[in-house]
């Protein structure tokens, strides 16, 4: 797997906005009054008027072109959101705390998800995977700024090979978050379905590596029985994986396991099976003890003496009727002993 270039993060510490937004408000009243007295001056028809008109209307239109550029560069970040800027193509800083800024009004915002957020949900779910995230107001909506809100990325069901070959369905979801915008956006191309696509493959990893289920007591991990500490691997796996990105991932849990429904009637009846061979051997090992303690505590009370072949005999009937399905039908012998 090739390394990914990281970007070395700046955090910005902008101007702030109202002290900005009052400035640019007066330099835009300072170009407006320029108009007002190069009229004034040219009412009165003062030496030299035209010339003063026109470099009132110079002044005027500079200033009030320069505050307007300063009022692009007013900034507001709502809770858990991060501003990403780069300027003239190079990257110019990280804006993180909630608050109203202003920062270089040549400054772009760069959120590759912004525009590309609706074919990548396509995508995703073309893939069986599909991200479900709360947005802030203007996230939907274009807006370039990063959500560092926890989210969550279901990742749908999907048919693997166990690693006994068996065709699986499995599922799992994922609690994530954005911990390095600069990162996350200046990394990889769109942060989200990267996740996604990286999901898929450790979801497949992990069930190539693990059988959905064994037959005997060993202690081997399977998917069923070790869903916790398998999903805990995936949780470092897929955090290995995307720690490049920016991005945190804060739980891994498996929501949907079961055989593909090519197999599914096949392992049942297998599962069936293994369940009545071991209620059989039980009810076996069962009944063998009781004869043992019916024999022992008839030899040891000396209620009756038997040979082997009468040994053998009550062995067999007591087997019976201890394993037997139906009840017993009792038969009553009247005769003698021998």
């Amino acid at each position: 797997m090739a390394k990914i270039k990281v970007t070395e993060e700046k955090r910005l510490n902008a101007a702030s906005g109202m002290v900005m937004l009052f400035v640019s408000l007066v330099v835009m009243l300072i170009g407006i009054l320029a108009y007002v007295l190069g009229g004034i001056y040219m009412s009165i028809d003062g030496p030299a008027a035209g010339a003063v008109l026109a470099v009132s209307i110079i002044i005027g239109v500079f200033l009030n072109c320069a505050g307007i550029i300063m009022l692009c560069g007013l900034k507001i970040l709502q809770p858990n959101e991060a501003l990403v800027l780069t300027l003239f193509g190079n990257y110019y800083g990280t804006l993180y705390d909630a608050g109203f800024y202003w920062v270089n009004p040549f400054c772009t915002a760069v959120n590759p998800t912004a525009r590309n957020q609706e074919p990548a949900e396509k995508s995703s779910a073309a893939k069986g995977s599909s991200i479900n995230i709360n947005m802030n107001m203007g996230q939907g909506g274009g807006s370039k700024k990063v959500s560092l809100k926890t989210m969550t990325l279901d990742n749908k069901r999907q048919k693997v090979n166990d690693a006994q070959g068996n065709p699986v369905e499995i599922g799992i979801i994922v609690i994530w978050c954005v911990k390095n915008a600069t990162q996350a956006v200046l990394n990889v191309e769109n942060y989200m379905e990267y996740l996604s696509i990286q999901c898929d493959a450790v979801t497949r990893n992990a069930a190539r590596n693990y059988p959905y289920d064994t037959n005997d007591e060993s202690d081997e991990k399977t998917l069923r029985g070790s869903s916790q500490e398998i999903a805990s691997i995936m949780q470092k796996e897929l955090q290995e994986k995307v720690k490049d990105a920016g991005i945190e991932i804060m739980d891994v849990r498996i929501t949907h396991l079961a055989y593909a429904p090519e197999i599914a009637s096949a392992m049942l009846q297998r599962q069936q099976a293994s369940a009545v061979v071991d209620a059989r051997k039980m009810i076996v090992d069962g009944a063998v003890g009781m004869v043992e303690m019916a024999l022992d505590r008839l030899s040891q009370n000396g209620v009756v003496e038997l040979d082997e072949e009468r040994k053998a005999a009550m062995v067999s009937n007591l087997l019976v009727v201890l394993c037997g399905n139906r009840d017993a039908q009792p038969v009553v012998n009247s005769g003698s002993l021998y």
